[in-house]
């Protein structure tokens, strides 16, 4: 498997497919043709149908200027290499000089036809966590032991920025009011809810509003082009931050372990990218919302210094009932449901966490086992449902209370 700093992207939101992706894309082919004065990128797949409500558009002309872009939206049925393809063009004095199709796979990641060194070399020896797991077992060390023996201590140096920028994405996301762009007239409610305590609110409705209020407060940023971290990706920066955020606070757990849930969590999403996907495109929000809320799940059991079975459990039964969910992102945004989705999952990885407590040693399946199910049926959905807009709540919402 691939490092960690694969998973873990710091990058401008709202879609890791959809900007993160193109926008390392656009910025190495221009380097590669420093002659060019003008550039054309084709959009297909899911990047012609819902580039413009995930900026796809605005982020390539940041990314070419000064330079002139001309950007079409493709949206013939043309079998492609994957659902988020885009080609790029470099023109000088009105001739082409330079053309490449890439690939945004998810999580910020982009592979190029016929191209290799884009693949970054496999840093993890083993690629189920059955075999992980059982590594671990014989040697005694936990997840994040295993991380920092494949990685190297860096990976520490890099895990500490990746936190900083969590927990700036909650504050900035807390701070912030109004209306996201877009056309959906969606208020911004994380700072909203931050604030509505109450004199008599139990301990149980404070865990809920403050997680979700973190959760929202990133997911917000996002949608609104912030500076997030994938975990795995941009539509489901939410969820992790947000868990560990207010673990941290309520139980003390210092930077050090938050950094070692971080490791864990990140070997989970690592497992579910190399095995199956974490791209909506490719198998609908299961991927995306279900990926990061088994991370968050595993990262908080191995907050609590939860065993190895549990940690599996816990990220099991995250993933197992997110099975089947689609992608259906109204207009295109990433809004409606992306941010509520972030705080529903912060909160069901507690809850994961809380069954992993009680029930480990009843369970009967294995998280190799729901991640292979995943992959299959996030395949299995009709292409509608994998972030195309053309499903579910993006077909049937009117913005009609």
């Amino acid at each position: 498997m691939e490092s960690l700093k694969e998973l873990y992207r710091i990058g401008t939101g709202p879609s890791s497919s959809h900007t993160m992706g193109p926008e390392r894309a656009a910025h190495r082919f221009k380097e590669k043709y420093p002659q060019a004065d003008r550039f054309l990128v084709t959009l297909y797949g899911s990047l012609a149908k819902t580039g413009k409500g995930h900026l796809t558009d605005d982020i390539l002309v940041k990314t070419f200027a000064p330079l002139p872009v001309e950007i079409r939206f493709d949206l013939s049925d043309k079998p492609l290499p994957h659902p988020n393809t885009l080609e790029l063009t470099a023109i000088e004095n009105d001739k082409e000089i330079g053309f490449e199709r890439v690939m945004s796979v998810g999580g910020g990641k982009i592979l190029s036809e016929g191209e290799t060194e884009d693949a970054p070399a496999d840093v993890y020896p083993l690629s189920t966590f059955a075999d992980i797991k059982a590594y671990c077992a014989s040697r005694h060390m936990r997840l994040w032991q295993y991380a920092e023996e494949c990685e190297g201590t860096e990976i520490w140096d890099y895990l500490k920025e990746v936190w900083r920028c969590m927990r700036e994405a909650v504050t900035r996301g807390l701070e912030t009011e109004g209306t996201l762009k877009g056309g959906l007239d969606v208020q911004r409610k994380a700072k909203m809810l931050y604030r509505q305590n109450h004199i008599d609110e139990s301990a149980e409705t404070r865990e809920n509003r403050l997680v979700c209020a973190y959760a929202y407060a990133v997911s917000e940023e996002n949608a609104a082009g912030g500076i997030i971290v994938t975990a795995p990706t941009c539509g489901s920066c939410g969820v992790l931050p947000s868990v560990l955020l207010y673990m941290q606070e309520r139980r003390g757990f210092t930077d050090t372990e938050i950094l070692h849930a971080l490791a864990a969590g990140g070997i989970i999403g690592n497992l579910i990218k190399t095995n199956a996907s974490i791209s909506g495109a490719e198998c609908g929000c299961q991927a995306e919302i279900g990926s990061a809320c088994s991370m968050a799940a595993a990262a908080l059991a191995e907050l609590h210094g939860m065993e190895l079975d549990q940690i599996e459990y816990a990220a099991e039964v995250a993933m197992e009932h997110h099975l089947g969910l689609t992608c259906d992102p109204v207009r295109g945004l990433v809004q409606i449901p992306c941010i509520e989705r972030n705080a529903v999952a912060a909160m069901r990885a507690i809850n994961a966490l809380s069954l992993a407590n009680f029930l480990t040693y009843t369970r009967k399946i294995s998280f190799d086992v729901v991640v292979n199910t995943m992959y299959e049926t996030g395949r299995d959905l009709f292409s509608k449902y994998r972030e195309t807009g053309e499903g579910g709540l993006a077909k049937y919402y009117t913005g009609k209370k």
